[in-house]
């Protein structure tokens, strides 16, 4: 496991109780931290060895330790299965899964932001290899692709399908308050939106999108950043390129997630979205959770399962179908033994770059600027996104976000306009720049330029 943070500890925890699954290799910015992580699930410290070379690595794996070490070098010779590569840092994602997959690891990718720039080379590279790159079960991406395959193997016609944003906007009608991720705001204009939309869901969201935008950002980067890789899985698309990303809550999603012609949101169909989970203190979260709406063909069988309680638009043509559950590494494990166990990936057998999230300046921003990914988000200030059709790499394309992460502008990009890969300094030496350039090549040849 590289990357020992809330994944990777969840990760380490569950691990200790399944009886197929044993993590015994942690790799952080320090031995040290990775020590602490697994301290921190109740590891002996006598049983931990932080370990700066591969010989003491080896030494410390025979006599049956756990290995904490500071560098996927210094233990990527040791025997095991898959590398679950969490540090969600694009350059160091990149450089760690081609490492182990060069060395004949499977490899979990749960660095999304690698994921959306490179993740169909990775994936194709480890097949030529021999090996797996799969997303990881508990993560968005993997539950949602899952989600859609399973609805499409049952014959399901899939209209849309998305997640809830990662943090609810939890309403309190008697004050008007709104609070989301720990921040509350007054918003009492709420309490005339809150009722549900029904065949008015999407003027009803919108009202409520212009009322929580004065407090609240309404799109983040990293809903894109998941919803590009379950794109290139499964072939869905944007409606919209930043997404239509309505308030809403549970019972109105078949409502705002199906066509035009029927009162919804989209243009067509087999599109990704998000949505912002709005609710009561008192009520259950999604969770994070997944969704698909599907075409109700049989009205018979719908009508009954309106009855129980599913979620079936007013109109009775589409029904959301959901998971609400987002366990990140306390689920890893079904993806891991797929992987290592069957040598099946959660991507499916068709996966490839069919959308590019893409960066797009938020604000003027000056020649000089460096464009320094950070926080919990791993957002560039100034900087949002937009999921476009993908296309190989080209000095005057916008680029893809998450390759322009921490690279300085050559030239000044205005508010509104995409970055180009022309107006940033990218490291040439970058080991996702050659990876990207090696999918592109894998999958676009000699396409004529986008």
């Amino acid at each position: 496991m590289v990357g020992s943070g809330s994944f990777g500890r969840s990760f380490l925890t569950q691990a200790a109780r399944i009886p197929l699954v044993n993590g015994r290799i942690a790799v952080d910015r320090t031995a040290e931290a990775a020590g602490e992580a697994f301290a921190a699930v109740g590891v002996a410290r006598r049983d931990i060895a932080l370990c700066a070379t591969a010989t003491e690595a080896r030494t410390a794996w025979d006599a049956g330790r756990r290995v904490a070490a500071a560098a996927l070098s210094t233990v990527v010779d040791l025997p095991f299965d898959i590398l679950i590569e969490a540090t969600g840092a694009p350059v160091a994602a990149a450089r760690h899964a081609l490492l182990a997959i060069e060395a004949g690891r499977h490899v979990a990718l749960v660095s999304k932001e690698a994921d959306s720039v490179v993740g169909p080379g990775l994936a194709r590279l480890a097949g030529e290899k021999g090996v797996v790159v799969t997303p990881v079960d508990g993560d968005q991406p993997s539950l949602l692709i899952g989600l859609v395959t399973w609805a499409e193997l049952l014959g399901f016609e899939v209209i849309g399908a998305g997640k809830s944003s990662e943090y609810d906007f939890v309403f309190d009608p008697a004050s008007g308050d709104v609070t989301c991720n720990g921040v509350t705001r007054p918003l009492p204009a709420l309490v005339a939106q809150w009722a549900l939309g029904g065949p008015e869901a999407v003027a009803r969201s919108a009202a409520r999108a212009a009322i929580l935008g004065t407090a609240f950002p309404l799109r983040t980067v990293p809903d894109l950043c998941e919803m590009t890789v379950v794109a290139n899985a499964t072939g869905l698309g944007a409606d919209t390129a930043r997404f239509h990303a309505p308030p809403a809550r549970i019972p109105e999603l078949a409502d705002l997630f199906c066509e035009r012609a029927q009162g919804g949101l989209l243009d067509g169909t087999r599109r990704v979205d998000v949505f912002h989970h709005l609710r009561l203190s008192d009520e259950a979260s999604f969770a994070g959770g997944v969704f698909v709406t599907v075409r109700c063909e049989d009205p018979a069988s719908w009508a009954l399962l309106a009855e129980k309680g599913h979620v079936v638009a007013s109109g009775g043509h589409t029904a959301a179908l959901y998971l609400p559950r987002h366990l990140l590494g306390l689920e890893a494990a079904t993806s891991l033994l797929d992987a290592a166990g069957l040598g099946v990936s959660g991507y499916g057998t068709d996966y490839r770059p069919r959308q590019d999230l893409v960066a797009v300046a938020e604000a003027d921003l000056a020649a000089g600027t460096v464009l320094s990914m950070g926080g919990h988000h791993h957002s560039i200030a100034d900087v949002g996104g937009a999921m476009v059709p993908a296309g190989p790499l080209r000095e005057d394309a916008p680029a893809p976000f998450y390759l322009v992460a921490d690279a300085t502008l050559v030239r000044p990009v205005r508010a509104g306009e995409a970055i180009r890969l022309g107006d940033v300094a990218v490291d040439q030496a970058s080991p996702l720049l050659a990876a990207r350039i090696r999918q592109d090549k894998m999958f676009f040849g000699d396409a004529p330029p986008r």
